[in-house]
């Protein structure tokens, strides 16, 4: 399945070199002035996963294949993208078609490099795009819910239940709060929240642009946008876009050493990968053979059946039963033959919920 994340921000703020870092592709031109980014940027990147790789040792497969993920790069928005301004309503419409939004603020300093308001402040930034984001979800819901008030007056169900969760998305949004912060009550209403398609729904990333010099440990700029993450129950990662920008450039197996001289463990990929994951609650599992080792991503929560399907509709449809192996027994035991001898193989049916590590195969019959 995978997952696409829309990468947004103030023109200059590094969103393109991200991308391009991120990708490995050179995709979205990288200038230094606003709008260089005027159609969304799409590039896939293969989900590194060391898992991934110790399957595949074990079982001896010919090829590896990672699950995807998506990321788009969005042109940069200014105040009045709501009503139009710039590049606004591209803007808008391309960002509704994403999953969750990577939100990247410029936390360094660089003469070099204008900024839209001559200022450094990562929290305006921040609040400049939430605030057009609002403004039209808001415009979009004052039209919505009176219309859905008035059906429901006349007793349609479906008006009802869509007057009272985007009522609730309304007051919130009036209120200069995001939509996500409506907790719809049952099934039905997070049906019709999730139909509603708000831009200010979408979970958000925060993704700090920081200088070389404070990759690994950010700096007060940063720290400022880690403290509003915290407090909104948002996440927040430190990246430097230039340092992923050279790493890309180089062998990689020089990649370590060069990420170890700056005191970092890993990439900015990896960092946001782990947010994304985590901030649309998805969970991986593997299908390992001789032929190839595959990761594959579902929703958690996601039944046994729902897994086959990400593999194939037929799968999915004709769906028996899964054999399950838990990663660490595949690991420990070294392979699919010892797990069924020790009897850590399990056949599980439809109701089984998938675990995070989940070596499977499935039984099905079309």
């Amino acid at each position: 399945m995978g997952f696409r994340c829309g990468i947004v921000g103030l023109p200059n703020v590094g969103k393109s070199t991200l991308f391009n870092a991120l990708t490995e592709t050179q995709a979205a031109q990288a200038a230094n002035y606003p709008f260089c980014t005027i159609e969304p940027n799409i590039g896939n990147v293969g989900v590194p996963d060391q898992r991934l790789d110790e399957l595949a040792r074990i079982a001896g497969s010919q090829k590896i294949i990672p699950t995807q993920l998506g990321f788009v790069d969005i042109a940069g928005l200014v105040r009045g993208a709501s009503k139009g301004e710039g590049l606004g309503n591209q803007f808008l419409g391309n960002i509704r078609e994403v999953d969750a939004i990577v939100h990247v603020l410029r936390c360094f300093e660089n003469v070099d490099i204008q900024h839209v308001d001559n200022k450094i402040d990562p929290i305006s930034d921040a609040e400049t795009v939430e605030t057009e984001l609002m403004l039209s979800d808001l415009e979009s819901l004052e039209k919505r819910v009176p219309a859905a008030q008035k059906k429901a007056a006349q007793g349609d169900k479906e008006a009802k239940i869509t007057a009272s969760v985007l009522g609730q998305a309304l007051d919130l949004l009036r209120e200069g709060k995001p939509a996500r912060l409506t907790v719809p009550k049952d099934e039905e209403e997070a049906r019709v929240f999730a139909q509603a398609q708000l831009i200010t729904a979408k979970p958000v990333l925060y993704v700090c642009n920081v200088e070389e010099e404070a990759a690994a440990e950010g700096n007060a700029f940063s720290a400022r946008v880690l403290e509003k993450a915290k407090a909104e129950g948002a996440n927040a990662v430190v990246v430097s876009a230039a340092i992923e920008a050279d790493i890309v450039t180089m062998p990689v197996e020089d990649r370590g050493e060069f990420l170890s001289a700056l005191g970092l463990e890993e990439a900015g990929l990896a960092k946001i990968i782990r947010a994304g994951y985590e901030l649309l609650h998805l969970l991986t599992f593997f299908t390992v053979g001789p032929k190839e080792a595959r990761a594959w991503t579902v929703h958690a929560g996601a039944k046994a059946p729902e897994a086959a399907g990400e593999i194939h509709s037929d799968m999915q449809r004709g769906f028996i039963r899964a054999e399950t192996i838990a990663y660490d027994d595949f690991v420990s035991l070294g392979g699919e033959a010892a797990a069924r001898d020790a009897g850590k193989l399990r056949q599980e049916g439809k109701e089984y919920v998938v675990r995070d590590g989940d070596v499977m195969h499935f039984k099905f019959n079309v």
